[in-house]
């Protein structure tokens, strides 16, 4: 047998290896208590891993050693419930456990043609979602790497219906609030269009009235405003009614970037703030966050999908045979061609547990995080910069600067406490708890806070 066949026949060399990924697989995703663990030097890491490759190889075994005694305990465990930066995953275990079956049965998500099981299966989560938002029957898209790239897409394919609706202006505009995610600035560099930014409320809320102003004052030359749905530093969402009003008088796409945010309206106790969203002609929602997916997964929907696949499918000759049909094929909905059916955990893990237990586990992020505040309104030393809509509370400890912060945060990850990263808002550092993880709970929480006497 050749060097390079012994990588693909299964061999006892092969049962071996999968055995070996296979047992530590089982090993993290049945445990309970992995430890937070927290990044290396880069230097510490090279001098701990070795070098590991090279024209022999060091085999199976030794690799999976170094990973999982070196590399991985270098890397910040982002299910465990005291991860609370940034926004964190918790993938459920089966959608976790259900990835490696996505990885073990070679399957490719971009076309109906090769990947018809998988593509009917994402399709049933997306129309499960669309309808969930309200959008109409017939909405529908794709799953895409994350909310950089379904926004990209979404704008994309904007900007393309309003240049087929005749529109010609000397520069594109999207309207969007000055507290957008940063990856509509980002969209619009790659797209060479400007950003026209809108002051929002005192509560951080984009209202109807503002971007109204924003749309008289720019014309045709707005092809798209975005509004969000669960702001990442704040989890605030925008006046989407009201928003959604002026897209419509103006004839102008209403994408609604709903990455974190929108999973909340899952639940009851939540769904009414997210009033207006059902007339977005493009949305985004990350199952990597709220829907317990594994990364990386966006759910990217269209009120109607045939303006997406207008302004993304792709046309060479080695793809006629995909592009003379009106199969369903995901590549054509986002600026991606090759993809992995990334969508097929959330589907496991919904037809696993029911959509229930999801509703439940939001409702109880929610009811946490309004617990967590109440209880920081009463400690003297700390205090609320906004009240929470979500599940992201921000709060600042009275009398310290940004070095302080900076300070607590390294000794909470050091003692292996927290994962508690320093934010801002308006020039003012402050601390954020990012509540998601169903694991995550209330002696957590005032145990960080304890910490800050």
């Amino acid at each position: 047998m050749t060097d390079s066949a012994r990588m693909h026949d299964v061999t006892e060399e092969t049962r071996a290896i999968v055995d070996l990924v296979l047992d530590y697989s089982r090993r993290r995703l049945l445990s309970q208590d992995t430890p937070l663990d927290k990044p290396l030097p880069a230097a510490e890491l090279a001098r701990l891993a070795g070098r590991t490759i090279d024209e022999d190889g060091i085999g199976a075994r030794k690799a999976i050693g170094v990973f999982e005694h070196v590399l991985a305990p270098a890397c910040i465990t982002t299910d465990d419930p005291r991860y609370l930066s940034f926004i964190p995953s918790a993938p459920s275990k089966a959608a976790a456990a259900f990835d490696v079956v996505v990885s073990a049965s070679a399957l490719y998500g971009g076309s109906w043609l090769e990947g018809a099981g998988a593509v009917h299966a994402e399709n049933e989560v997306l129309r499960w979602l669309a309808a969930e938002f309200g959008l109409p029957t017939g909405a529908g898209g794709a799953f895409v790497q994350g909310g950089t790239l379904g926004n990209l897409s979404a704008l994309v394919a904007a900007r393309h219906a309003a240049a087929d609706a005749g529109a010609r202006p000397d520069r594109w505009r999207i309207v969007c609030s000055a507290e957008a995610h940063s990856s509509i600035a980002s969209a619009a560099r790659v797209m060479d269009v400007d950003v026209v930014t809108v002051a929002p409320d005192s509560g951080g809320v984009l209202r109807g009235e503002a971007v109204r102003e924003a749309l008289e004052a720019h014309g045709d030359s707005v092809f798209a405003v975005v509004a969000t749905a669960g702001s990442t530093n704040f989890g605030i969402v925008d006046d989407l009614a009201g928003i959604a009003a002026e897209t419509r008088a103006h004839g102008v796409w209403l994408h609604v970037d709903g990455a974190y945010g929108l999973a909340a309206m899952l639940s009851p106790r939540a769904r009414d703030r997210f009033a207006g969203v059902e007339h977005a002609d493009s949305l985004v929602v990350d199952p990597h966050k709220w829907l317990f997916a594994p990364f990386d997964a966006c759910a990217l929907i269209y009120r109607d999908p045939e303006l997406g696949r207008r302004a993304h499918t792709q046309h060479a000759e080695y793809l006629d045979t995909l592009t003379e049909t009106s199969d369903w094929s995901p590549s054509d909905f986002a600026a991606h061609l090759t993809r992995r059916p990334r969508g097929l955990p959330l589907w496991f893990s919904l037809a696993t547990y029911g959509a229930a237990v999801y509703r439940d586990a939001i409702t109880a992020s929610l009811e946490l995080a309004q617990r967590i505040a109440a209880e920081i309104e009463a400690r003297p030393e700390v205090q609320l910069v906004r009240p929470p809509q979500l599940g992201v509370v921000v709060f600042e400890r009275i009398g310290w600067e940004k070095a302080d912060y900076v300070a607590w945060s390294n000794r909470l990850l050091d003692e292996q406490h927290a994962f508690v990263t320093p934010s801002s808002h308006a020039g003012r550092t402050n601390a954020r708890f990012a509540i998601l993880n169903p694991r995550t709970t209330f002696d957590h929480l005032t145990g960080i806070l304890d910490t800050m006497r």
